[in-house]
């Protein structure tokens, strides 16, 4: 932005710079095109942004994203509550969900184990996940559906070793994830394949 030092402009662009994928020249594009915006239209983007994260929170349950005390899938009475899915993220959630092979419910860590990153255990929601399958619930099987990588990985094990113990089955997604691939970069296919042919760990 060197040579229009027009500050407001400059901090719109840097905004954007610091959102995941976008670099210099795409940050440059968007805060063009919000400024050239109607004043109605950049403030319902605006609005949109506070409504969110001012709406939008943990279901007490899943901890997937929800604008009431409990997301739709928890809330939905016909899908099969003695299965949880497991995953790293809301996206990854999102993307299983879009198979329209699954019928059970979730559970969102939101994360992975990740020493390097300085990203323990206690840093996710492992312990809403442990409440969850206590002996007085009916679940029954509980997939972990974590990324294929080494820290996916990791977490699929070190749940696993938890929830062993309480005689649950524990199963993890098997082939059609690529190793190192993100689950919402799969498409449907792949992800219904990896669904059905799960393993227990």
């Amino acid at each position: 932005m060197s040579g229009f030092n027009v500050a407001p402009l400059e901090k719109l662009v840097e905004q954007f710079e610091k959102m995941p994928g976008i670099g210099a020249k795409t940050a440059q594009r968007l805060a063009y095109y919000v400024l050239n915006l109607p004043k109605s239209q950049a403030q319902e983007f605006a609005d949109a942004i506070t409504d969110a994260h001012t709406k939008i929170k943990y279901c007490k349950v899943c901890c997937n994203l929800t604008d009431s005390e409990l997301c739709p899938v928890c809330k939905n009475q016909a899908r099969d509550h003695a299965t949880i899915c497991v995953v790293e993220t809301p996206r990854d959630a999102s993307a299983i969900e879009n198979t329209h092979e699954y019928r059970g419910v979730y559970h969102i860590l939101h994360g992975c184990i990740s020493p390097l990153n300085d990203v323990g255990p206690d840093q996710l929601s492992i312990k809403e996940l442990l409440a969850r399958v206590n002996p007085e619930s009916n679940v029954r099987e509980v997939i972990m559906a974590t990324n294929a990588t080494v820290e996916g990985d990791a977490t699929a094990m070190y749940i696993s070793r938890l929830l062993k113990p309480m005689g649950i089955k524990v199963t993890r997604l098997a082939y059609g994830i690529p190793v190192g691939g993100d689950l919402e970069y799969a498409d449907e296919n792949t992800l219904a394949r990896a669904l059905e042919g799960r393993n227990e760990l």
